[in-house]
């Protein structure tokens, strides 16, 4: 096996082992990155670990911890850690420093942290300390795992994933409403490991009322519910929704109404427990929430993976608005006719307007199949 440029042909296989525990932490620690950790000596594993959930131990910790559970020896030892290790006070110590401390003999990180706050910081302590330092091992599985903690530090919004269920003829609810179930059991289940891994579950208005969800993760084991946002411009979220019947501290709800006119409505969900978010209207949409505002403040709660399940105008507006980055599209093998569709957004002109996706890959779940791709933009 060829080292990549930097690396010695051991680093890829510590390093793969480091990816793995990272995507084992892919429900516990938002808003914190899924970290994974190897601590070698002599070829072999002595430690390891992955982040916990936010404000417990981070995966060097854990990683270092564990070394010293078996009784090895942690001087001149190499850790692989998928993410660039802390070098700042959060709710837990810096983990440069315990690495310093340890006495490890090199780090090799797969990418730097892009929060502003380390962003080279932390190898830069550990090559103070005399240690060796690589990183780049790998990037780019690390930042997949992570892609919604690099939207927001990178591009200041969450990476948006818009998840919608249809027949193979586009509809994604019969002219009455009815849209459950289009798809089967096994698809719904994927649909709750999205649901899971994500920071925030965003729908509107018009699907509270129209379906009552919960949005809530039901179908895959979690230890913590992601935060529930609503799009609701006029604050019409009635008190008696089925996603206030479960943690309603946890649930967000955007709007757009002036600060008098919004208080009464307000203070009635925030009696709940309901955190209120006030944006600017749309300049091009009358009455309607600024969405590109709301992205930039759900990144400033620390929201980096927002997961859409919305009705066809919410939908359609933020594809207009360039704020989708990612469709999971489940397509059940039958054929409706009529009904509402994935996004009427347009009409457009020409066909070189379509909106474009890339990256696309197919997998079946039961007698339905998961479209996910990434939006590349007009041709």
């Amino acid at each position: 096996m060829s080292a990549e440029p930097g690396f010695n042909a051991a680093d890829a296989p510590f390093m793969r082992r480091a990816l793995q525990l990272a995507e084992g932490a892919m429900y516990r620690t938002s808003p914190n990155p899924r970290v994974g950790c190897v601590v070698a000596q002599g070829g072999r594993v002595i430690g390891e670990g992955a982040t916990e959930a936010a404000g417990q131990r981070h995966a060097e910790i854990v990683a270092l911890d564990d070394a010293r559970a078996r009784g090895e020896a942690l001087r001149g030892a190499t850790v692989y850690v998928t993410l660039e290790p802390c070098a700042h006070f959060g709710r837990t110590p810096p983990c440069a420093d315990a690495l310093v401390a340890a006495g490890v003999g090199r780090v090799v990180a797969a990418a730097r942290d892009p929060n502003p706050r380390v962003n080279g910081g932390g190898l830069a302590r550990l090559a103070a300390a005399g240690i060796d330092t690589a990183c780049g091992l790998l990037e780019r599985e690390a930042r997949e795992l992570n892609i919604g903690f690099f939207s927001r530090h990178e591009r200041g919004r969450p990476w948006v994933r818009l998840k919608a269920a249809a027949s193979l003829d586009g509809i994604t609810a019969l002219p009455n409403g009815q849209s459950q179930w289009i798809t089967g059991p096994e698809a719904r289940a994927d649909g709750h490991h999205w649901r899971a891994r994500a920071c925030a579950v965003l729908t509107g208005i018009g699907t509270v009322r129209d379906d009552d969800p919960q949005l809530t993760v039901r179908h895959v084991a979690t230890p913590r519910q992601p935060i529930r946002v609503v799009v609701d411009s006029r604050l019409e979220l009635p008190r008696t929704a089925s996603l206030l019947q479960t943690e309603p501290d946890k649930v967000w709800v955007a709007h757009a109404l002036p600060a008098d006119e919004a208080e009464p409505r307000a203070r009635l969900l925030r009696e709940l427990g309901v955190q209120i978010i006030g944006l600017p209207v749309d300049a091009a949409k009358p009455g309607k929430t600024d969405l590109a505002a709301l992205m930039h403040a759900l990144a400033a709660r620390n929201v980096g993976e927002l997961h859409v399940e919305a009705g066809a105008r919410l939908n359609a507006s933020l594809f207009t608005a360039g704020l989708v980055d990612e469709l999971l599209l489940y397509l059940a093998p039958r054929l409706l006719g009529q009904g509402a569709g994935i996004a009427p957004f347009g009409p457009l002109s020409a066909v070189d307007q379509a909106l474009r996706l890339e990256r696309v890959e197919m997998q079946a779940f039961g007698p339905d199949w998961r479209v996910r791709a990434r939006v590349a933009g007009p041709e």
